[in-house]
Protein backbone atom coordinates (compact mmCIF):
# COMPACT_ATOMS: atom_id res chain seq x y z
CA UNK A 1 0.00 0.00 0.00
CA UNK A 2 1.21 3.48 -0.60
CA UNK A 3 -0.12 6.20 1.81
CA UNK A 4 -0.21 9.90 -0.12
CA UNK A 5 -1.24 12.93 2.03
CA UNK A 6 -2.51 15.84 0.49
CA UNK A 7 -2.85 18.99 2.68
CA UNK A 8 -2.49 22.71 2.61
CA UNK A 9 -4.27 26.10 3.40
CA UNK A 10 -8.81 25.91 2.47
CA UNK A 11 -9.06 26.43 -1.08
CA UNK A 12 -5.63 25.36 -2.18
CA UNK A 13 -6.74 22.48 -4.11
CA UNK A 14 -6.99 19.76 -1.75
CA UNK A 15 -9.92 18.04 -2.72
CA UNK A 16 -9.12 18.65 -6.57
CA UNK A 17 -6.17 17.36 -6.73
CA UNK A 18 -7.06 13.96 -4.01
CA UNK A 19 -10.06 13.59 -6.62
CA UNK A 20 -7.41 13.51 -9.92
CA UNK A 21 -5.20 11.53 -8.37
CA UNK A 22 -8.13 9.15 -7.79
CA UNK A 23 -9.45 8.67 -10.80
CA UNK A 24 -6.33 8.79 -12.75
CA UNK A 25 -4.75 5.71 -10.81
CA UNK A 26 -8.13 3.86 -10.70
CA UNK A 27 -8.03 4.58 -15.00
CA UNK A 28 -4.50 2.49 -14.30
CA UNK A 29 -5.88 -0.43 -12.86
CA UNK A 30 -4.84 0.55 -9.17
CA UNK A 31 -7.14 0.46 -6.32
CA UNK A 32 -7.49 3.53 -4.06
CA UNK A 33 -9.03 4.83 -0.80
CA UNK A 34 -9.83 8.27 -0.40
CA UNK A 35 -10.20 9.85 2.73
CA UNK A 36 -11.54 13.97 3.10
CA UNK A 37 -11.24 15.11 6.66
CA UNK A 38 -13.83 16.39 8.29
CA UNK A 39 -15.30 13.23 7.23
CA UNK A 40 -19.02 13.80 7.04
CA UNK A 41 -19.97 10.05 7.69
CA UNK A 42 -18.75 10.18 11.45
CA UNK A 43 -19.90 12.18 14.53
CA UNK A 44 -16.42 13.78 15.15
CA UNK A 45 -16.17 14.90 11.36
CA UNK A 46 -19.64 16.56 11.67
CA UNK A 47 -19.20 18.08 14.89
CA UNK A 48 -15.75 19.59 13.90
CA UNK A 49 -17.31 20.75 10.65
CA UNK A 50 -20.10 22.37 12.77
CA UNK A 51 -17.69 24.28 14.98
CA UNK A 52 -15.19 25.46 11.77
CA UNK A 53 -19.02 26.95 10.90
CA UNK A 54 -19.07 28.48 14.53
CA UNK A 55 -17.31 31.84 15.96
CA UNK A 56 -15.06 32.22 19.30
CA UNK A 57 -11.70 30.38 21.46
CA UNK A 58 -14.48 27.52 22.28
CA UNK A 59 -15.31 26.54 18.92
CA UNK A 60 -11.89 27.04 17.36
CA UNK A 61 -10.61 24.75 19.63
CA UNK A 62 -13.16 22.66 19.70
CA UNK A 63 -13.05 22.04 16.00
CA UNK A 64 -9.24 21.13 16.04
CA UNK A 65 -9.83 18.61 18.65
CA UNK A 66 -13.06 17.27 16.98
CA UNK A 67 -10.45 17.05 13.80
CA UNK A 68 -8.07 15.12 15.03
CA UNK A 69 -10.29 12.46 16.73
CA UNK A 70 -11.70 12.40 12.99
CA UNK A 71 -8.32 11.81 11.52
CA UNK A 72 -7.29 9.16 13.95
CA UNK A 73 -10.45 6.89 13.91
CA UNK A 74 -9.56 7.14 9.63
CA UNK A 75 -6.43 5.68 10.59
CA UNK A 76 -8.13 3.23 12.52
CA UNK A 77 -10.53 2.11 10.48
CA UNK A 78 -8.61 2.95 7.13
CA UNK A 79 -5.72 2.44 6.71
CA UNK A 80 -5.23 -1.11 7.41
CA UNK A 81 -7.31 -2.13 4.73
CA UNK A 82 -6.25 -3.79 1.05
CA UNK A 83 -5.35 -1.21 -1.19
CA UNK A 84 -2.95 0.15 -3.97
CA UNK A 85 -3.19 3.64 -3.11
CA UNK A 86 -4.32 5.16 0.40
CA UNK A 87 -4.84 8.97 -0.10
CA UNK A 88 -5.89 11.08 2.96
CA UNK A 89 -6.80 15.02 2.47
CA UNK A 90 -6.24 16.92 5.52
CA UNK A 91 -3.95 15.36 7.79
CA UNK A 92 -1.55 16.81 10.16
CA UNK A 93 -1.77 20.20 9.17
CA UNK A 94 -5.35 20.70 10.95
CA UNK A 95 -2.66 21.31 14.02
CA UNK A 96 -1.73 24.71 12.25
CA UNK A 97 -4.90 26.02 13.23
CA UNK A 98 -4.02 25.61 16.74
CA UNK A 99 -3.07 28.56 18.74
CA UNK A 100 0.86 28.84 18.75
CA UNK A 101 3.07 27.28 20.02
CA UNK A 102 0.27 24.74 20.76
CA UNK A 103 -0.04 23.84 17.26
CA UNK A 104 3.64 22.90 16.96
CA UNK A 105 3.10 20.80 20.38
CA UNK A 106 0.55 19.10 18.50
CA UNK A 107 1.80 18.49 15.30
CA UNK A 108 5.27 16.79 17.14
CA UNK A 109 2.83 14.93 18.92
CA UNK A 110 0.45 13.30 15.95
CA UNK A 111 3.36 12.71 13.83
CA UNK A 112 5.27 10.66 16.49
CA UNK A 113 2.19 8.64 16.43
CA UNK A 114 0.44 8.52 13.20
CA UNK A 115 1.47 7.11 9.79
CA UNK A 116 3.58 9.24 7.79
CA UNK A 117 4.66 8.99 4.65
CA UNK A 118 7.25 10.27 1.59
CA UNK A 119 4.49 11.13 -0.14
CA UNK A 120 3.14 14.28 1.81
CA UNK A 121 2.25 17.66 -0.27
CA UNK A 122 1.48 20.85 1.26
CA UNK A 123 0.06 22.95 -1.34
CA UNK A 124 1.53 26.04 -0.62
CA UNK A 125 -1.10 28.95 -1.81
CA UNK A 126 -0.60 32.84 -1.11
CA UNK A 127 -3.72 33.83 1.62
CA UNK A 128 -4.84 36.37 -0.98
CA UNK A 129 -5.49 33.75 -3.75
CA UNK A 130 -6.96 31.41 -1.56
CA UNK A 131 -9.46 34.33 0.01
CA UNK A 132 -10.11 35.28 -2.85
CA UNK A 133 -11.12 31.85 -4.55
CA UNK A 134 -12.95 31.35 -0.95
CA UNK A 135 -14.95 34.60 -1.75
CA UNK A 136 -15.53 33.05 -5.47
CA UNK A 137 -16.60 29.62 -4.40
CA UNK A 138 -18.62 29.62 -1.18
CA UNK A 139 -21.52 30.95 0.14
CA UNK A 140 -20.57 29.41 4.07
CA UNK A 141 -17.40 30.72 4.93
CA UNK A 142 -15.82 28.81 8.01
CA UNK A 143 -14.20 30.48 10.99
CA UNK A 144 -10.57 30.56 9.49
CA UNK A 145 -11.62 31.41 5.98
CA UNK A 146 -10.93 35.19 6.18
CA UNK A 147 -7.19 37.03 5.13
CA UNK A 148 -6.13 37.41 8.61
CA UNK A 149 -6.46 33.70 9.25
CA UNK A 150 -5.02 32.69 6.58
CA UNK A 151 -1.91 34.61 6.67
CA UNK A 152 -1.58 32.89 10.27
CA UNK A 153 -2.02 29.34 9.56
CA UNK A 154 -0.37 29.18 6.44
CA UNK A 155 2.88 30.78 8.05
CA UNK A 156 2.42 28.19 11.02
CA UNK A 157 1.84 25.61 8.80
CA UNK A 158 4.30 26.50 5.88
CA UNK A 159 7.04 26.42 8.99
CA UNK A 160 5.84 22.83 9.71
CA UNK A 161 5.63 21.51 6.53
CA UNK A 162 10.05 22.92 5.84
CA UNK A 163 10.88 21.36 9.14
CA UNK A 164 9.11 17.92 8.32
CA UNK A 165 9.44 15.52 5.10
CA UNK A 166 6.62 17.69 2.79
CA UNK A 167 6.48 17.94 -0.63
CA UNK A 168 5.97 22.08 -0.72
CA UNK A 169 3.45 21.93 -4.44
CA UNK A 170 2.85 25.78 -5.61
CA UNK A 171 -0.64 25.80 -5.95
CA UNK A 172 -1.69 29.10 -6.99
CA UNK A 173 -0.67 27.33 -10.18
CA UNK A 174 -3.45 25.83 -13.02
CA UNK A 175 -4.46 22.38 -11.39
CA UNK A 176 -3.25 20.13 -14.20
CA UNK A 177 0.48 21.87 -13.16
CA UNK A 178 -0.12 20.67 -10.02
CA UNK A 179 -1.58 17.42 -10.79
CA UNK A 180 1.57 16.53 -13.05
CA UNK A 181 3.81 17.78 -10.22
CA UNK A 182 2.06 15.70 -7.31
CA UNK A 183 1.56 12.55 -9.94
CA UNK A 184 5.21 13.04 -10.60
CA UNK A 185 5.76 12.77 -7.30
CA UNK A 186 3.78 9.43 -6.43
CA UNK A 187 4.34 7.53 -9.74
CA UNK A 188 8.65 8.75 -9.43
CA UNK A 189 8.66 9.36 -13.70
Amino acid sequence: MVFVVIDGLDASGKDTQAMRLRDFLESNGKTVFLRVHPSSDNLLGARARQFLLSKGKSAHFASALFYMFDVVRSILLYSWKKYDYVIFVRYLMGTAYLPSPLHRFAYVFFVSFVPTSDLMFFLDIKPEEAHSRIQQGRNRREMFENLKELEKVRCKALSLALAGKWTIVDASRSAEEVEREIRRECLGS
